[in-house]
């Protein structure tokens, strides 16, 4: 059995419809689905069980053995990084993933589990190595503190152990996340609201829409979780993002042409007035990723991944294409 946490959430179903692909389906979805809406995002999937997040966490404290899991992918988390609430982030991201990671431990089970890009704060050099990480926000130190630990007490497993820095993931099953949901979800249902797209105004010395960030298809982010199962040789900590920076207007300028059928640059989408720039909010002023941009050393050396992900351009428009479907 596999276990995937989170596994009704975004990438999380997104994980277990990659393994349905590869013909696996003996699997436990763990997740909290007070959000019931989430449940499309796994109603076509195939899975052997489901269990709440709750209910899990008492059940592996009793060292329920569930049959002999061979891997756990731990996806669940609170990923609003506007979260005030510390005690409820720590609770969910940090002091749960703790209790997951010495089960699998414990029972010699593979541990993949979701970090964050958020690690690195405001710095310029993404590279898996302590003196580039930071935290701008509670929801940064609860994923930075838990790669710290694991750094730490990495001893208490045999079993592979790997954790992901994910950078700016989008693609299908977003839905449900709202304000934490993708530039490019955001963009596609403002044009059918108004007709025109919103972006920030310059910042941090960028121009308008100009600020630079690493965009991921949740397709790729899919494949390297995958690869790490099929390569239990592999440990450690990964980032996951395509190696490129690319703007918001990248982004917004790749949802136009496909939505309109068009091959526009920024500049003539701006000057049809379809992308528009409000003001950088005062609520993000030293809270915000200006840039970023994955380094891949040690996912395509030491991980030994050498597929190439797909650009804005590409991801885009096939995640454009999907929204338009209804997929």
């Amino acid at each position: 059995m596999i276990i995937v946490t989170g596994g009704a959430g975004f990438i999380g179903s997104n994980l277990v419809r990659g393994l349905n692909k590869r013909g696996l389906d003996n699997i436990l979805v763990v997740d909290d689905l007070s959000d019931g809406d989430k449940v499309r995002n796994i109603e076509s999937c195939d899975i052997e069980d489901y269990m709440d997040k709750d209910e899990f966490l008492k059940r592996i404290e009793q060292g329920m053995e569930f049959g002999g899991p061979t891997a756990l992918y731990h996806q669940g988390a609170c990923s609003d990084t506007m979260e005030t609430d510390g005690r409820y982030i720590m609770q969910t991201n940090y002091e749960y993933s703790k209790s997951l990671f010495h089960y699998s431990g414990g029972h010699g089970i593979p541990f993949i589990y979701a970090s964050s890009a958020s690690v690195y704060g405001g710095g310029e050099v993404f590279k898996e190595e302590p003196e580039n990480e930071q935290a701008l926000n509670a929801y940064a130190y609860s994923k930075l503190l838990f790669d710290r630990y694991v750094r730490k007490n990495r001893n208490v497993s045999e079993a592979q152990v790997v954790g992901l820095r994910y950078f700016n993931v989008y693609g299908r099953g977003e839905e449900h996340k709202g304000r934490m949901a993708s530039v490019a979800y955001h963009f596609f249902n403002q044009y059918h609201e108004q007709g025109f797209v919103k972006l920030f105004a310059g910042s941090d010395g960028y121009a308008n829409g100009e600020q630079l960030r690493d965009f991921i298809w949740v397709d790729d982010v899919v494949d390297v979780n995958l690869h790490f199962l099929e390569h239990p040789e592999d440990g450690g900590v990964f980032n996951v993002g395509t190696g490129r920076a690319q703007s918001f207007n990248d982004v917004a300028t790749a949802v136009l042409n496909t939505l309109e059928g068009a091959q526009k640059t920024t500049e003539q989408w701006v000057a049809d007035k379809k992308i528009q720039y409000i003001d950088f909010p005062e609520a993000l002023v030293g809270k915000y990723q200006s840039y970023t941009k994955a380094d891949l050393t040690n996912l395509t050396m030491s991980g030994d991944y050498n597929k190439t992900f797909a650009t804005v351009e590409e991801g885009v428009k096939s995640y454009v294409e999907q929204l338009q479907a209804g997929k």
